[in-house]
């Protein structure tokens, strides 16, 4: 789940992507023709801006555990939500991996992406801090801006990788902390919540949040169904494993979570033309490529770019071998991670999903996406549920309890 940068050092997809399969603004249809009737809506926290940096399943992860904590304690006013600190995750997640990358004399993905298993496994590990405690933004801009930081500890594993002593010392991992130290700030070991002193564990206990409430889960058929696999992308370093379960069932667990007031993490694929820069997922064919920042990347820079047919366009339909065809060929990779919090329909009465991206007020539902049953059926690469979100009859199919 993974939004990678068009400079090498800079890479930023969820979990693999490549860049040759965006599409251009150009190429993508408008959604002006739309008219979309919200059917659910589950409270979520503000739009946030990942800005210039591959940390899209670190956005999303997050947001749905702030829903999740807005719904455990039912929390009504919206000035009472939590704000969990991004690079607080980020920066443990780095500090795991580089560590696993030397291990492995650097055969290991090392850039931004990663995925919502490294999310969960630094929250067991490390804890969690709010926004409050630790903003991560200590190089002197408002938003991420994690290129220089990107080239600057993959160049320094890369050195290590090669142990010019030919024995390492304990000190390079200090040495690669400080570099995030000195871009991210120190972490507070204690911090106050509304007059409450925290440490990240304690922090970590009182939002209630356990790693291990929560399954991964993908639909593919290079595994056998019902069991766990380790999902094949390089962002996924962590080895992390999903729950193989049949198409049906997969979007039957996203359908029955919503409809029991559970919001959905969703990895995936925005690089179709039908993914637009006006908020729209919808499943269509075009050709092209394109590159730039994280958004300029996968829907074009200017709201002027996008001229396609004003009518709604048909839909492929999709199928278990349609969907194993567009993972085994690249064309669904794992550009991006959003988070799921609500169901609509258009004027057709097709269903879509409400989507919460990450890149701040943008499009024209102002950092919402409207993405189609189609699309998601296609398109998803893993999602990330709570286990109470999940069907009775496929908890019991995975021995889930």
């Amino acid at each position: 789940m993974r939004v990678r940068s068009i400079l090498a050092a800079a890479a930023a997809l969820l979990l693999t992507g490549s860049l040759a399969t965006a599409q251009p603004a150009s190429s993508r249809p408008v959604a002006k023709n739309y008219e979309f009737k919200t059917l659910k809506q589950i409270p979520v926290t503000s739009v946030k801006d990942q800005n210039r940096s591959g940390t899209c399943w670190c956005f999303s992860a997050l947001s749905f555990l702030e829903s999740e904590v807005i719904k455990a304690k039912s929390i009504t006013d919206s000035t009472k939500y939590p704000d969990f600190s991004e690079m607080y995750i980020v920066r443990n997640a780095y500090h795991d991996r580089a560590i696993k990358y030397v291990r492995l004399n650097g055969h290991l993905g090392f850039s931004a992406g990663s995925g919502f298993g490294d999310v969960l496994e630094v929250i067991r590990d490390y804890g969690l801090e709010p926004q409050s405690a630790f903003t991560g933004m200590n190089y002197g801009t408002e938003l991420p801006v994690q290129g220089e930081l990107d080239a600057a500890l993959k160049g320094y594993v890369d050195g290590i990788v090669k142990n010019p002593n030919r024995t390492l010392t304990p000190n390079w991992i200090k040495g690669f902390d400080g570099i995030m130290d000195a871009y991210l700030g120190d972490i507070p070991a204690t911090f106050t919540v509304d007059g409450v002193s925290y440490t990240p564990a304690s922090y970590r206990d009182a939002m209630g949040i356990n790693p291990d409430d929560y399954v991964n889960i993908s639909s593919f058929t290079h595994h056998p169904f019902y069991t766990q696999f380790v999902i094949e992308v390089e962002d996924n370093w962590r080895w992390s494993t999903a729950w193989n379960l049949p198409l049906d069932e997969m979007m039957q667990v996203i359908y029955n979570a919503l409809e029991n007031g559970y919001t959905v993490a969703w990895g995936g694929d925005v690089s179709e033309p039908g993914f637009t820069r006006d908020g729209l997922g919808v499943l269509v064919k075009a050709k092209g490529s394109t590159s730039g920042s994280d958004k300029e990347r996968w829907v074009g820079a200017g709201s002027s770019a996008a001229k396609g047919d004003s009518k709604i366009p048909a839909e492929e339909e999709v199928t278990q071998e349609s969907r194993q065809t567009g993972y085994d060929n690249k064309q669904t990779t794992d550009d991006h991670g959003m988070h799921i919090y609500g169901l609509a329909e258009d004027q057709n009465g097709t269903k879509y999903f409400l989507v919460k991206n990450s890149w701040g007020d943008a499009g024209k539902y102002k950092g919402t996406w409207y993405m189609s049953d189609s699309f998601i059926r296609a398109k998803t690469l893993n999602i990330v549920v709570n286990k109470k979100a999940l069907p009775k009859d496929i908890k019991k199919k995975l021995g889930i309890k």
